[in-house]
């Protein structure tokens, strides 16, 4: 289980495809007290730590991983919010979130309104339902407030975040663009919620 509250931004420094695509993620965490086989959640998708050293650890992103993510998240160079594992008696800032991604959303807009930035993104059809204004979401791993909600002709939901300077600082949301796809991971209440409609709907 993780918060989304980001505690570092690493870094891929190497990919290569083996039978997994086997990633080197470059950090400042304290590797000495992080185990092997150890979860860090990766831009919102936990992965578990297979060997580390000073300053670095790596993974393997099985295809599943890999297609079910967005385009180009595990391309060498490629910034990634870091969160390590939530421990027993750890502060709940963010809400809860199992690192594992729900859909892919894109980019629709960005624009500085005062000293944060109004962010829009499409979500796919399939998680629309799951959505609402003031309810949870996270993307790229980052917990954040959905400010708004617009339903799309197509079918997707347009929801509208607002990201305060310390946010847009110390996580890679600065490097969103229109176009940009991201993972979502939903809020596990609202999944519980619509699993109990469909339910009693029957």
């Amino acid at each position: 289980m993780f918060t989304g509250i980001i505690t570092d931004i690493g870094h891929i420094a190497s990919a290569e495809q083996r039978g997994d695509l086997r990633l080197i993620i470059h950090c400042n965490y304290d590797m000495g007290s992080v185990d092997l086989g150890a979860s860090i959640a990766c831009s919102g998708c936990c992965l578990t730590v297979i060997d580390k050293g000073p300053g670095w650890f790596a993974v393997d992103a099985s295809a599943e991983t890999v297609s079910k993510t967005a385009a180009g998240m595990w391309v060498e160079g490629r910034r990634l919010n870091l969160e390590r594992a939530l421990k027993v008696g750890d502060e709940l800032g963010g809400h809860i979130v199992t690192g594992h991604v729900d859909g892919i959303g894109q980019v629709v807009s960005v624009e500085p309104v005062g000293d944060s930035h109004k962010v829009v993104i499409a979500a796919p059809a399939s998680l629309a339902a799951y959505i609402a204004a003031k309810g949870s979401i996270t993307v790229d791993g980052v917990s954040l407030t959905v400010n708004e909600v617009i339903d799309a002709s197509d079918g997707r939901a347009h929801f509208a975040l607002n990201i305060i300077p310390h946010s847009w600082d110390v996580t890679t949301l600065a490097e969103m663009a229109p176009g940009r796809e991201v993972n979502l991971e939903i809020d596990i209440l609202a999944r519980y919620l619509k699993r109990m409609e469909e339910v009693r709907s029957r």
